[in-house]
Parts: structure tokens; C-alpha cells; sequence
């Protein structure tokens, strides 16, 4: 391909609103560009990108037994209620109505139409496992779409669905959806994890995240070296902390003190000199079933993706001063779990189980409780609820094995996989006849893969000041053959001849050439070619010729040679395949 007759136009600055390294250099790199509020045109280089990147989906999903199909992107509001959806989604969920009245969505996800469909056709455990993929554009009306294609409302989603006839089935599709995933990923040069993860409104019983790791990721992963457990920090397990010794004298009961103005646990623990640890916060939220407290140990924080899956419902947001005062009888930032009202339900997180003397608020507008204990003082009142809601933090114990820490890291979600069970099944009546003559609900799983996230995930991983610096299956050409002297018959003759040479010697192995034969100076076109982050190029100009043939370098390193002209493609060929040429 020929750059003048080719339509790629780069920008020397990014949009105002691009936020992020991949939103700013794709814009500026001429792969994308923005019509609304989370939606983009794909211009060709960027097209070329993902299309290189759905091919590589393409094969190991189909090397994995899963089968290509296409599902309309709109779908009737019946399928979405009888999967209990249509509401539960939330307003992401782009609702609209045709012009007889009819109701329809945007699909964000495509697990009812999957499920009508096979329930239709699929009437015996002899017709599975099945497998079934898709690669389309979905919709998920963001209210601050933002990132690019990181977060974009309008995307392009590999979603596969399988179907089984029993729970080691299941086990089976998943861990080939598992396997493939890992070879996208590894056939796209990028470095990634995989961790345990919370399921969301796909619902289901287990999930995995594949995590394109970048300082820049907007996820947090916490991870053990010594025995490889992972997990996304909204579902991260925490193992036992160290406990802190009580402080002050016991008695019979809690006793009451003064904590003028003291709100805050930093507050509460310098004026009784005690370890924040002995402090447990007790923290009131309003959920769509009435209040709710949270008591945590004072020196760590509430994860409320765990505590919204503990609580169920679909609300999860602090009380108001007012909601507090009428829960507790006592004014925000003195609430405490003992003589709380029955009212309100009381969860407990794990690591404030072994906690003995501790302090508290007393519900009562400068007090606090002290050498309070659970058995003691609050359940005798009510059961406790012991749960695990807090979020880890980097030293924090492995909740695996002995001895190990968590580290934390960013990431990037590209894929989330999940075991749905029945969820889908049952509530759409989605079954089969197994051995036994019994009707039974089909046993689904669902795999997601962000195409467009992807792609901007490997900018996020692979860049520099000069621009991206993509991995070579990723890019949109491999090669780019720049000629510095156009006007210069020999120099543009032979920079001809070796664009016909390289495409004809690296077409095979799947190399693709983009010859810069633009009439722009030398500057613009290296700057434009570390712009757009081509792995290799290739400099044909009078200087390099009187040096004895064409100038290649790589991307990454900027590792350059001269070559003369006819060992060009071999010199190529070894630098994209080092140690198979």
C-alpha cells in the first residue's frame, strides 16, 4: 500500500478531551477519530488493527470448538424480562421504541438472544456441548464515556456462549475458553494476568479477568509470587491479619468516654492512644432493602463491590447525616455497632472477628465506647453477621499460602469470562432432556473480549515520547519503507523495486508493507513513523544508497543498519522472526 494513496492523516496534537496515553496517540496517529460522546469512527489504519486482532481471535476460538454466528444488535424488551434484566441492568441499557410502540434495546451483551435461540432448537443432551461466538458492536449508554476506546459507549465485543448438559461439562468449556483466551493474548505480544474476578450484571457463579498489565490501567490487581493466586481487588481475598492487643483496663461492660469532635478513627485512636486497628468504624448505607451497617477494622477500608454482593439489591450509597441520626440516635461519625437499631442490618468483616477490647462509636454525638467485645456486647443483642468486605492492599497476607504478600498492579481488563449455571437457563426455560428422560436447564458459560480495548491496551503497555510502539501482530502494516528524495529517479527507483520485493517476500508470513512515497520532508515522515509505531523501517533516500544500500531499524530499540538492497528482506524477515531466520 502506498502512502499517498492511502487514507491515514496524523495530527501533531490530541483532542482536548483524550485523558489517556492510547486515546491520545490513536487520535493523533490517525486510527480514530470521535463523532459523539464514547463513539468513534475506526479510520483504515486502525481498522487494519483490529481486523488483525479479530483474525487472531477468529482462529482460537474456532481451534477451541466454538462456532462463528451474528445476532441482531437490537433486541425485543420480552427477552430482557424474562431474564429478570430489562430493570436490573440499570440505564446503561440503551431502551427505545419502534414506531408501533414496540420495546427494544441496544444489546450491551447478548446472553438473552443466545438462550432463545438455542432454546428453540436444542432439545437433547445428545445436541451438546455447543459453543457459539460472535464478533459485533454493542452499546452501553456510559454516563461519563471516557478513555478513548477504553470506556467507549458504542464497541466492538467478541461474546461466545456455551451450552452444556452438566456442571463437569461447563468445567470443560471454561477452561477451553481459559486456554484460548491465554493463546489470543500470547499471539498478541502482549504481557498479561489472569485474575479471579466479581461477576457483575452478567451474574453467574465464577469469573476470570485477562489483564493487560500498564501502569496506566485503570484496574487494580492484587497478586501473590510465591504461589500465583490473583484476583481483581473488587474480589481479592485478604489472609489473617496481625491482631492488636487491647488497651486499657476490662470490665464488666463498655465503658463510655469523651471524644469531643472526634470523627474520624485517626482522631478517635490519637485521643485514646490506641492502634487504629482497635478501632472498629462503623459505617451506615442505604440499599434498595432499608439501612444497612458495615463495621470494619478502623485501619482498613470497605470494598463495596464486596459489600453490595454481601448485601444483595441493586443500591449501594452512604446514608445521609439524617438517615444516620434516625438509625442510630446519634450524629454521623459516632455510629457504632452496639445498641444498634434492629432495624438495621448489621454485616461484620472477618478481620475484625478476633478483635477483643475494642473501641467504637456509642451512637451518642461525642462518645465513644471502649473495651467492648463482640460475644458480650453486641451479639447477645442480635446474630452477627461475619462477612468479607475489605479491600487489599499491597503486604496484606496471601490468602493462599504461607508466608506470601499481595502486590498490587494495574491492569486493563480485556476479557472477563464467567460460569453463568442456570442463571439464564432456568429463568428463560432454556432445557433439554438428559439420559434419564429428566427436563433439565442447560448449564451456560459466557466469554466476553474487548476488541477496541485491546488494541488501546497495547498502546497503553507498548509506547513512548515519539508514539506507539506496537507488537507486530498488532500493527497495522509491519513494515514501513520510507523514501527520502522523491524527485531523485534513482533513489525512487530503486526505493520501487524494493516495495515490490518486500511485499512479494513478506505477504507469505503475513508482513504487510506501507511505502511512505509521500513529498513531505525526512523529519515528518520519521515522525509520522514513530507516530503510528510501525515495528520496522526501512530508509531509501541518496544518503543511504551512497552508503551502500537501504537504513533499518526497529521501533522498539531503534537498533539501525545499512543494508544493501537486495539483502533488505532477509535483513527484515530476521528482525520480526528473530531465531527462525
Amino acid at each position: 500500500m502506498r502512502w499517498s494513496n492511502y487514507y491515514l492523516m496524523t495530527a501533531r496534537e490530541a483532542p482536548r478531551d483524550a485523558e489517556v496515553v492510547s486515546h491520545r496517540l490513536m487520535a493523533r496517529a490517525g486510527l480514530v477519530r470521535r463523532l459523539a460522546a464514547g463513539i468513534y469512527t475506526m479510520q483504515p489504519a486502525g481498522w487494519r488493527t483490529m481486523r488483525k486482532l479479530m483474525a487472531i481471535v477468529r482462529r482460537e476460538m474456532e481451534r477451541a470448538g466454538a462456532v462463528e454466528l451474528s445476532m441482531p444488535a437490537i433486541q425485543p424488551a420480552e427477552l430482557w424480562e424474562e431474564s429478570g434484566r430489562w430493570f436490573k441492568y440499570g440505564a446503561e441499557l440503551l431502551r427505545m421504541e419502534d414506531r408501533h410502540g414496540r420495546r427494544f434495546c441496544f444489546g450491551p451483551t447478548h446472553e438473552e438472544v443466545i438462550t432463545d435461540l438455542v432454546r428453540r432448537d436444542v432439545k437433547s443432551y445428545r445436541q451438546m456441548p455447543l459453543n457459539l461466538f460472535q464478533i459485533q458492536t454493542k452499546f452501553r449508554d456510559e454516563i461519563r464515556p471516557r478513555f478513548g476506546l477504553m470506556r467507549g459507549r458504542e464497541f466492538i465485543m467478541k461474546d461466545a456462549y456455551s451450552f452444556d448438559a452438566d456442571e463437569e461439562g461447563l468445567d470443560r468449556s471454561y477452561q477451553a475458553m481459559y486456554g484460548a483466551y491465554s493463546r489470543i493474548f500470547e499471539a498478541c505480544g502482549l504481557e498479561y494476568s489472569v485474575v479471579e474476578a466479581d461477576q457483575g450484571a452478567i451474574g453467574g457463579s465464577s469469573s476470570h479477568e485477562f489483564m493487560v498489565l500498564a501502569d496506566t490501567g485503570e484496574s487494580a490487581v492484587a497478586s501473590c509470587a510465591a504461589c500465583g493466586y490473583g484476583a481483581n481487588v473488587e474480589r481479592a481475598e485478604i489472609g489473617a491479619l496481625p491482631q492488636p492487643e487491647a488497651a486499657g483496663a476490662e470490665g464488666d461492660g463498655p465503658r463510655r468516654v469523651s471524644t469531643p469532635g472526634a470523627t474520624t478513627v485517626a482522631e478517635v485512636a490519637g485521643m485514646l492512644e490506641v492502634d487504629r486497628a482497635l478501632v472498629v468504624k462503623t459505617l451506615i448505607y442505604e440499599t434498595d432493602d432499608g439501612l444497612a451497617a458495615v463495621a470494619i477494622r478502623g485501619d482498613r477500608e470497605v470494598n463495596e463491590v464486596k459489600l453490595l454482593n454481601v448485601l444483595g439489591g441493586l443500591g449501594l450509597r452512604l446514608a445521609s447525616a439524617e438517615q444516620v441520626a434516625a438509625a442510630t440516635g446519634g450524629p454521623l461519625g459516632f455510629s457504632g455497632p452496639v445498641g444498634l437499631s434492629p432495624e438495621v442490618r448489621l454485616v461484620v468483616d472477618e478481620s475484625a472477628r478476633q478483635l477483643a477490647g475494642f473501641v467504637c462509636g456509642a451512637n451518642a454525638g461525642d462518645e465513644h465506647l471502649v473495651s467492648v467485645h463482640w460475644d458480650r456486647d453486641v451479639a447477645s443483642a442480635r446474630p452477627l453477621e461475619w462477612v468479607d468486605v475489605m479491600t487489599a492492599e499491597a503486604s496484606d497476607p496471601c490468602p493462599r499460602c504461607s508466608g506470601g504478600e499481595l502486590r498490587i498492579s494495574r491492569g486493563i481488563e480485556v476479557g472477563h469470562i464467567f460460569k453463568l449455571g442456570t442463571a439464564y437457563s432456568e429463568s428463560m426455560n432454556c432445557t433439554f432432556t438428559d439420559e434419564a428422560g429428566r427436563l433439565r436447564p442447560a448449564e451456560m458459560g459466557c466469554y466476553g473480549l474487548g476488541i477496541g480495548r485491546t488494541a488501546a491496551a497495547a498502546i497503553e503497555q507498548g509506547h513512548d515520547d515519539g508514539g506507539i510502539v506496537w507488537p507486530v501482530p498488532l500493527s497495522p502494516f509491519t513494515v514501513v519503507l520510507s523514501l527520502l528524495d522523491p524527485g531523485d529517479d534513482a533513489v525512487r527507483s530503486a526505493a520501487d523495486g524494493l516495495y515490490e520485493e518486500l511485499e512479494a517476500k513478506l505477504a507469505p508470513g503475513g508482513f504487510d508493507v506501507l511505502y511512505d512515497d509521500r513529498r513531505e520532508r525526512p523529519g515528518v515522515k520519521f515522525k509520522d513513523a514513530d507516530l503510528v509505531g510501525f515495528p520496522v523501517r526501512v530508509v531509501v533516500g541518496g544518503r543511504s544508497l551512497r552508503a551502500g544500500g537501504a537504513e533499518v531499524s526497529n521501533r522498539q530499540d531503534g537498533e539501525r543498519e545499512v543494508v544493501p538492497l537486495d539483502g533488505v528482506s532477509d535483513v527484515v524477515l530476521r528482525r520480526l522472526l528473530p531465531g527462525v531466520f
